[in-house]
């Protein structure tokens, strides 16, 4: 049964893969970017199916606000707040970690899956099985700190927060919430390293969601269903 999915950062890397994914397997996307280039390329992928891309920054509450008002003729069923931002790996005295670099991380890591749900909610709310992915990391965990990279980290404990508290918030309402490490990826931002293609992990975080409710919500897991320490 074809479902309407919405997916921010789906320019590049997880995000592009998932959008790809979703089509050809018959949903409706929607994929956001920040750029005119970036939506190009979540447009490259109508050759797989009905794909729309909408320029749209994660951190601005105003252009969710926007975009929920033009897609209002549709319900969302599936919400994956994916764009993310990684500066500095290093420990304490790394100086990628500025003032700067703050603002940027927090704001795309943590306020742009609120923002981001806060907009899309009355279209949640008109699902008849809403979901919401908040795409975390591992290296949020308490329990797995190494004492680097101290920015994202701290930006993906607090979006693994941010989702439980969803989780409780909005469970009366029917929409089931829950935060997914996506494994380590080989992209931009996991390096050609990774153990996983950016299609092993979207594939994986789709079958996740596929059975997320009610019952489970505020799961905190990987892409292949094992449950992440908080």
């Amino acid at each position: 049964m074809s479902q309407n999915v919405l997916i921010t950062g789906a320019n590049r890397g997880i995000g592009h893969a998932l959008a790809r994914l979703a089509a050809e397997r018959g949903d409706r996307v929607v994929g956001t970017a920040r750029s005119a280039e970036g939506c190009a390329a979540i447009e490259a992928l109508r050759a797989f199916g009905d794909v729309s891309a909408f320029m749209a920054d994660a951190t601005d509450p105003e252009r969710s606000s926007a975009l929920a008002d033009m897609l209002a003729d549709r319900p969302v069923d599936i919400l994956i707040c994916n764009a993310g931002a990684l500066i500095g790996r290093g420990g304490i005295e790394d100086p990628a970690y500025t003032r700067r670099a703050f603002e940027t991380v927090l704001m795309t890591n943590v306020a742009g899956p609120f923002f981001t749900v806060r907009g899309f909610l009355p279209l949640l709310r008109k699902s008849s099985n809403p979901r919401v992915a908040i795409i975390s990391s591992g290296m949020g965990s308490s329990a797995r700190a190494k004492g680097n990279a101290y920015l994202y980290r701290a930006s993906k404990a607090a979006a693994t927060n941010l989702a439980a508290n969803l989780a409780v918030e909005l469970k009366p309402m029917g929409v089931a919430v829950a935060a997914y490490h996506p494994g380590w990826v080989r992209t931009e931002m996991g390096g050609a390293g990774a153990e996983l293609t950016p299609d092993e992990s979207a594939a994986g975080l789709l079958a996740r969601l596929g059975v997320l409710s009610l019952a489970t919500t505020g799961a905190v897991e990987d892409y292949a269903g094992a449950s992440i320490p908080f």
